[in-house]
């Protein structure tokens, strides 16, 4: 039973057609890399995967959940609960320090603080960030930040992770290893993936290469 079945999505904005029937599996556990050229239609793609977007037509099912057949409320609490984000620019609040932004998510899902906190706490010394948990992003490297952003991505314990170019603002010795890093939580909590990347590297390590073409998957 896949994880997430995506089946003819479609999408346009005004009269430039962006997806054009797309249809992906993808099984728990799976790291996926999506790729192609600039304009193909992966954020696109990834957004309405994520929820974030909605498609003009097509169908996406997670966790046997059809997600777009929920009220808008619904979808935002599944979302919080089942999906993990992390973006080329790591989107934390500066205001706040990296366990704290790694919090907020819980917060939003209403869980006990004491329970979050040590939750939170776990996640950023797993991903070897023990040491600066309370320091604030502009006191982080690239790539700790980075692994801030994915530590607040799995903090709800999420069915999928869905990466958009994670890797893209960072230099070649962090990019490894925040590549290798998605690879480790595969196999230590079993978490699946769905990343878009322009890095050729880590399209290789991905179980299963989607490339997008003028807003088809190329077979």
């Amino acid at each position: 039973m896949a994880l997430l079945k995506a089946s003819g999505i479609q999408k346009s904005y005004d009269q430039l057609k962006v997806l054009k029937g797309i249809d992906l599996d993808v099984s728990k556990g799976e790291v996926i890399a999506i790729t192609g050229a600039s304009g193909a239609g992966k954020s696109t793609l990834l957004h309405i995967l994520g929820t974030l977007d909605v498609p003009d037509a097509g169908n996406v099912t997670i966790d046997n959940q059809n997600v777009f057949a929920q009220s808008s409320k619904s979808l935002a609490t599944f979302r919080n609960k089942s999906i993990g984000f992390v973006f080329q620019f790591h989107n934390l609040l500066p205001e706040f320090t990296a366990l704290e932004n790694v919090m907020i998510p819980g917060f939003i899902q209403g869980r006990p603080e004491a329970s979050l906190k040590k939750n939170a706490t776990d996640l950023l010394t797993m991903l070897g960030l023990s040491a600066r948990m309370n320091h604030k992003p502009s006191e982080l490297s690239g790539g700790e930040q980075q692994r801030t952003a994915v530590a607040r991505a799995l903090i709800n314990s999420p069915a999928l992770v869905l990466a958009d170019e994670p890797s893209g603002n960072l230099d070649s010795k962090n990019a490894l290893e925040l590549h290798q890093l998605f690879f480790q939580l595969r196999k230590d909590i079993g978490q699946t993936f769905i990343i878009v990347t322009h890095n050729e590297e880590l399209a290789k390590m991905a179980d299963r290469r989607v490339e997008l073409k003028d807003g088809k998957v190329l077979i």
